[in-house]
C-alpha cells in the first residue's frame, strides 16, 4: 500500500505544470550553492581557503567578479611578504615596534599629568584667592572691632597662605602643564615619525640608535617627577629648550671632513644651500633673540612676583598676630595686594608664558642645528633630498617656497647694504 501511494505522488508531480520545474531547478540549485566547501588546510591556511573559495565561485557563478577576488589574494600574498634591505633584519624592526610601545605610553603619560598639573593650577590659585580675600576681610574687620578670635582667624588663614604662596611659586604649576603639553606634542611627532620609517623604508641600527637617543633627549627636556627632577623654574640665564640630540662639535668637524663621494647632488645646489644659510642668519638675527629677549622680561616678571607674593602674605600673618588696630589695617592692605599680584601670576598663567616663550627659542635653536649640520655634510647621498629638505623647512616656517626664496633674497641684500631684515622668518608665531 504505502509503495503503491509513493508512485502515485511521483506520478502526480510528473504530470505538474512548467512553471513548478522551474521551481524545483531553483530550489535544487539553491541547495547546491549551500553545499559546505571541502578545503585543506595545509602551509597557508588563509591563503588555501581563499583560493578554494575563489576557485568554487568561478566556476558555479562565472567570471564576473572572481577576477576581483583573485586580485586580492594576490594583494594579500603580496603585502604579507617581507620587505627588507640588506641593512634591516625582523629583530631590528621589533626594536622599533617596542619603541614605538615606548612612545606611545609617553604620549598617554603626559597626556594626564599635564591635565592633573592645569587641574592643580585652577583649584590652587581658587583656594589661594578664597582664604587671602577670606582673611583679608577678616583682618579689616577686627581692626575695627578689636576681636581676639577675628585677629586669630586672620593670622591663621594668612599664615596658610603664606605656605601655599611658597609652593605655587616654587612649582609653576600652570609652566608645568604647558610642559606636559609640549611633551606630549614633541612625542606625538616622534611617533609619527617611527611609523614613517616602518611604512616607508627597512629601519636599520642606526636607525633605532637615533630614535633611542630622541626619546631620552625629550624624557631629560621634560621630567614626569617633581621631586628631584623638575627643571629650574627661575634660572639665572633664560636660554631655549632642547629636546634633541646635541650634535658635538667633534662630529660636526668629522662631518666636514669627507669628501664627496656621490657625484649626484640628490636635490641639492649651490643656490639652494645659500638660501639656507641665509633663512638661519635670518632665523638667529629676528626670531630666536626676539624670543630671548620676550623670555628674559617675562621671567624677570615672574620672579619678582613669585618674591612678593609669599612676603607681603607673612607680613599680613605677623600683623594679624602680633599687632593692634593700626597692624590689622597694613595687614588688610597687604591681603588684598597679595590677591592682586597672585591672580595676576597665576591666573594670567605667567609661568606658562615663560614655557611657551623658552619652547619658540628651542625651535628656531633646533631648525638652526638641523640646517647647518645638513649643509656640513659632504657626502650628498647622506643628506636629506635638496627639494625636500627646503619644502619641509617652508612649512615649519609657515611660508610657501616662493615666500622662503623671497625671505632669503632679502636676507642676502641686507648683508650686502648692511640694513636690518623688515620681518621675521616665521609666519606661525
Amino acid at each position: 500500500m504505502a509503495a503503491s501511494q509513493a508512485s502515485s505522488l511521483l506520478v502526480s508531480s510528473s504530470s505538474s505544470s512548467s512553471s513548478g520545474c522551474s521551481s524545483r531547478r531553483t530550489i535544487t540549485t539553491s541547495i547546491q550553492l549551500l553545499k559546505p566547501l571541502k578545503l585543506s588546510l595545509t602551509n597557508h591556511p588563509s591563503t588555501v581557503i581563499t583560493k578554494k573559495l575563489v576557485e568554487e565561485l568561478s566556476t558555479r557563478n562565472g567570471s564576473n567578479f572572481a577576477e576581483p577576488l583573485q586580485m586580492d589574494v594576490a594583494l594579500k600574498d603580496r603585502v604579507l611578504e617581507p620587505h627588507l634591505s640588506p641593512d634591516s633584519s625582523i629583530e631590528t624592526t621589533t626594536k622599533l615596534y617596542t619603541m614605538l610601545e615606548a612612545v606611545e605610553d609617553r604620549v598617554e603619560m603626559h597626556d594626564n599629568i599635564g591635565e592633573q598639573r592645569d587641574n592643580w593650577n585652577r583649584l590652587l590659585l581658587n583656594s589661594l584667592n578664597m582664604m587671602t580675600l577670606t582673611a583679608t576681610t577678616t583682618a579689616a574687620v577686627a581692626a575695627a572691632t578689636q576681636a581676639p578670635s577675628l585677629r586669630a582667624c586672620s593670622a591663621l588663614l594668612f599664615t596658610a597662605v603664606t605656605g601655599m604662596s611658597l609652593v605655587m611659586s616654587k612649582i609653576q604649576p600652570s609652566q608645568l602643564a604647558e610642559e606636559q603639553r609640549n611633551a606630549s606634542r614633541l612625542f606625538k611627532q616622534l611617533q609619527t615619525e617611527i611609523k614613517s620609517m616602518l611604512a616607508l623604508q627597512s629601519p636599520t641600527e642606526s636607525d633605532v640608535k637615533e630614535t633611542m637617543e630622541k626619546v631620552l633627549a625629550l624624557d631629560r627636556a621634560y621630567p614626569l617627577p617633581l621631586l628631584g627632577a623638575m627643571l629650574e623654574k627661575f634660572p639665572t640665564k633664560f636660554e631655549p629648550a632642547a629636546w634633541w640630540p646635541r650634535v658635538s662639535n667633534n662630529h660636526r668637524q668629522s662631518r666636514g671632513c669627507k669628501t664627496v663621494t656621490n657625484t649626484e647632488r640628490n636635490g641639492w645646489s649651490k643656490e639652494l644651500e645659500v638660501e639656507m644659510r641665509a633663512i638661519v642668519q635670518v632665523l638667529k638675527s629676528k626670531d630666536k633673540q626676539d624670543y630671548l629677549r620676550l623670555g628674559n622680561l617675562v621671567l624677570k616678571l615672574n620672579k619678582m612676583m613669585a618674591v612678593s607674593t609669599p612676603l607681603l602674605a607673612g607680613m599680613a600673618a605677623a600683623g594679624s598676630a602680633f599687632g593692634g588696630s593700626t597692624a590689622m589695617t597694613v595687614a588688610a592692605i597687604a591681603g588684598a595686594m597679595v590677591a592682586i599680584i597672585n591672580g595676576f601670576e597665576h591666573g594670567g598663567q605667567v609661568g606658562m608664558v615663560v614655557e611657551m616663550y623658552r619652547n619658540c627659542a628651542g625651535f628656531f635653536d633646533l631648525k638652526e642645528e638641523t640646517i647647518e649640520s645638513t649643509l656640513e655634510e659632504s657626502d650628498y647621498s647622506k643628506r636629506e633630498n635638496g627639494e625636500m629638505f627646503e619644502m619641509k623647512v617652508a612649512m615649519k616656517l609657515g611660508r610657501s617656497l616662493s615666500q622662503l626664496r623671497d625671505l632669503a633674497r632679502k636676507s642676502m641684500a641686507s648683508c650686502i647694504e648692511g640694513n636690518e631684515v623688515d620681518e621675521f622668518g616665521s609666519k606661525l608665531f
